[in-house]
């Protein structure tokens, strides 16, 4: 079946020759809006472990995860070929001799590239410098993960990112005069956001230079301002029908050529009051297929909105 919109795996094989998987790796970090330099709260949304629910501990080095994670993934899937991702928390909030030692480590024969997750206010020449050392010295490809969730700039006051859009815009900007890929991650069913705030999020990250975006909805994590919220009835969460809309909204007005790297995440039970409605990751990806081939449209449909719309009548 012809695919409707540019899936990872796909870009992955096209690239590598073959299927690469991610392995994922903890450092002990933190974040500036939990360490105190910009709030001690974090994130509404976020956990005491950040996102990486099937990392190792910090405690342990990042060689050993390395091998740990190998083991289960190639009996499984006969990979040849990894992506060492340094998923948790803000990858870059390290002085950066550090964070170029933690880098160095992860280079081993069979990791084809480097992807380190990061806020937008956490990376500058100093670190994107580092990067391209590494790139250069261990001739591995770079992926940056950029945490955006939304470009509606009150949601993100709300749900404590300490950050704004410009931030955003500022580290693609930069990130654009490097040889390295990026990633932006999106989450779908903030408190408070409509269709309109789905759309512009796809039209935003359109008009910069992104190359990759990540979808998931919103998880309610156990033991976060979110969860307060949750069970003192003062947000609302969309439905999964409503979910799968947004999705194929986003998709069909994000540039054509952008890379996705999933359209729905997933989260341990054991560490949350809500994710996904029950239903299993796969389940909500095959709606939003069906949902596309439904509608007969596809990733770019309705991307006619860059590059001097109002005046292409005197030029093509």
């Amino acid at each position: 079946m012809k695919e409707r919109y540019r899936i990872y795996s796909t870009y992955l094989k096209g690239k590598y020759g073959e299927k690469v998987y991610k392995l994922p790796i903890s450092i002990p970090d933190t974040c500036p809006n939990r360490d105190g330099r910009l709030g001690t709260g974090g994130c509404a949304f976020c956990g005491s472990i950040g996102a990486g629910y099937e990392n190792l501990p910090a405690s342990v080095t990042i060689g050993e995860q390395i091998r740990t994670n190998k083991a289960h993934i190639v009996p499984k899937y006969k990979a040849h070929k990894f992506i060492a991702y340094f998923q948790n928390f803000t990858n870059t909030y390290l002085p950066p001799p550090l964070f170029r030692s933690y880098l160095a480590e992860a280079c081993k024969d069979d990791v084809v590239a480097l992807a380190v997750a990061t806020r937008p206010d956490c990376i500058n020449e100093t670190y994107l410098d580092i990067l391209a050392e590494i790139r250069e010295k261990y001739h591995v490809d770079i992926l940056v993960e950029l945490g955006l969730q939304t470009v509606n700039y009150r949601t993100l006051k709300l749900i404590n990112r300490g950050h704004g859009l410009a931030e955003y815009i500022d580290a693609v900007t930069m990130l654009a005069a490097y040889p390295f890929r990026n990633c932006t991650h999106v989450i779908i069913g903030l408190p408070g956001e409509d269709d309109a705030d789905t759309v512009e999020t796809a039209r935003v990250i359109s008009a910069l230079p992104t190359q990759e975006v990540k979808l998931h909805a919103l998880y309610i994590i156990k033991n976060t301002l979110m969860a307060e919220w949750y069970r003192d009835g003062k947000i609302s969460l969309i439905s999964v029908e409503d979910y799968v809309r947004r999705v194929v909204l986003f998709l069909a007005h994000s540039r054509p050529d952008i890379v996705f790297q999933r359209l729905i995440g997933r989260a341990p039970q054991e560490a949350v009051d809500f994710a996904n409605w029950g239903m299993g990751w796969w389940r909500i990806r095959d709606m939003i297929d069906a949902e596309l081939e439904r509608l007969d449209t596809w990733q770019g449909k309705d991307c006619n909105y860059l590059h001097g719309k109002a005046v292409r009548h005197f030029t093509e």
